[in-house]
């Protein structure tokens, strides 16, 4: 995927500027681009895994497969993220669009991480104006009207001791937490009132920047005495946690009053005979959770009962079980695991230890699911491949038209294929803007939305 017409951006004290170049500073150097129109050659379409690139062929957007495209760079890689919810309204589609979100970095020192809030403004969409209907003042006024449409970001850094493996917000009240797991082997619970002021308040930001304190949990963890990566919010108990860690061990958080202190359960989830990699509390049941583990099985806890699960398919994947996510309006969890399968579980068959779809697109293991938080039949992947893949579980064989040459042997169910990243870690739908995505990788993150949903 090619860009060869960008908008660079880079921060400087907090604010968004027009460089043309990307700052060399890795700690706040930030890019923000818009991909530009490729060339008029002719063009075919190219399905990763079917047919390898040949010599001299490069890969080029089609802008009109998206609504609305663009890059960002936030200096070290962000491998782990989260939206926060604003409060401009949900569904909404209207273009310019705006968001926030959460990321932590793995930087090559510990002490060049952060915690990052970070507020995209501006989004515009792909559509460009016709051709060959413009006069000299009408390109003039076009070129104004391009630079009205720049997209801007905002960053509030945060010095975070240790590389950020996974980091999940919620609200609780008034307050915006962040649950971060990293490789210092602590779960720790951070406020980021600070930084969601700097974003909003230029300010606030010169405030924020002068100061430049290092993130001060509210409350933290060190009873998984080593590190981990599976961590979930509740979303039917505010500031109930779940954690879990590389020795196979779960612990339950519940929240205490006052919102400043949790009470963690010594007492470890542990059927588990490997690393915990993945969690993911029941979005109706406030009680139950659902886990997956580098020992290839999914299972479904409640925490009411014995520190045993009740539910397992103990052989889910042939290898590593890596990411699952829980539908929220059916009885469903989707998988995702070394063996680069996809597969959908229905809670209601769960004992049978057989899925319900099983998916083999990706040829490399899978990084990220998620469904989408608006259609409970969508749901989207990331793999070691480079590809984010797009899905829908209601479209049937005799739903499909006439397949385009070369594309047969597709299942009908894929929707669409994004590329373009280096090492896609993560991917989310955003909770307020119908059919928005952004993944993130070692390249930086992609912020889209397709034609396909």
């Amino acid at each position: 995927m090619s860009a060869p017409d960008e908008d660079t951006f880079a921060e400087e004290g907090g604010e968004m500027e027009e460089t043309g170049e990307a700052s060399s500073d890795d700690d706040e150097g930030v890019e923000m681009e818009e991909e530009g129109d490729g060339g008029e050659e002719e063009k075919k379409v190219y399905v990763p895994g079917i047919e390898p690139l040949k010599p001299g062929e490069e890969l080029e957007m089609d802008r009109s497969a998206y609504r609305m495209y663009h890059e960002c760079q936030t200096g070290a890689p962000c491998l782990s993220f989260d939206f926060l919810r604003d409060g401009d309204g949900e569904g909404r589609e209207q273009f310019p669009l705006s968001m926030l979100l959460c990321a932590g970095t793995q930087a090559d020192s510990a002490l060049s991480n952060r915690l990052i809030v970070i507020r995209m403004q501006n989004l515009y969409g792909t559509e460009k104006d016709k051709e060959g209907e413009e006069s000299s003042d009408e390109e003039s006024d076009d070129d104004d009207e391009d630079e009205d449409k720049k997209p801007q970001m905002e960053l509030a850094l945060m010095p975070h001791y240790g590389g950020i493996n996974r980091v999940r917000v919620t609200k609780r009240g008034e307050q915006s937490l962040a649950a971060v797991w990293s490789d210092k082997g602590q779960v720790e619970i951070i406020d980021l009132q600070s930084q969601l002021e700097a974003v909003h308040s230029p300010a606030a930001m010169a405030a924020f920047i002068k100061q430049q304190k290092e993130a001060t949990p509210l409350f933290s963890f060190a009873g998984h005495m080593g590190e981990g990566f599976a961590i979930d919010w509740s979303p039917t108990v505010p500031g109930r946690l779940v954690s879990g860690d590389c020795k196979k061990n779960i612990h339950v958080w519940e929240p205490r009053e006052g919102g400043t202190s949790w009470q963690v359960d010594q007492r470890a989830f542990s059927s588990h005979s490997k690393s915990v990699e993945d969690l993911q509390w029941s979005p109706t049941e406030a009680t139950v959770f659902a886990s997956c583990s580098v020992d290839k099985s999914v299972r479904v806890w409640d925490i009411r009962a014995p520190p045993n699960s009740m539910l397992s398919a103990n052989e889910a994947h042939s290898s590593d079980v890596n990411v699952i996510s829980w539908n929220r309006s059916e009885p469903f969890i989707l998988s995702g695991g070394d063996d680069g399968l996809l597969k959908v579980w229905d809670l209601r068959q769960f004992k049978t230890g057989r899925p319900v779809a099983n998916f083999k697109q990706h040829s490399a293991p899978i990084t990220s699911v998620e469904w989408s938080p608006v259609d409970s039949s969508v749901f989207a992947a990331s793999g070691a491949d480079d590809v984010v893949s797009q899905w829908d579980l209601s479209v049937e064989s005799s739903d499909v038209g006439a397949r385009v040459e070369g594309l047969k042997d597709l299942p009908p169910q894929l929707l669409f294929l994004h590329q373009g990243q280096s090492e896609i870690k993560e991917i989310h739908w955003h909770p307020q803007l119908p059919g928005v995505m952004i993944s993130t990788a070692l390249s930086g993150f992609n912020v889209f939305r397709t034609i396909s949903v």
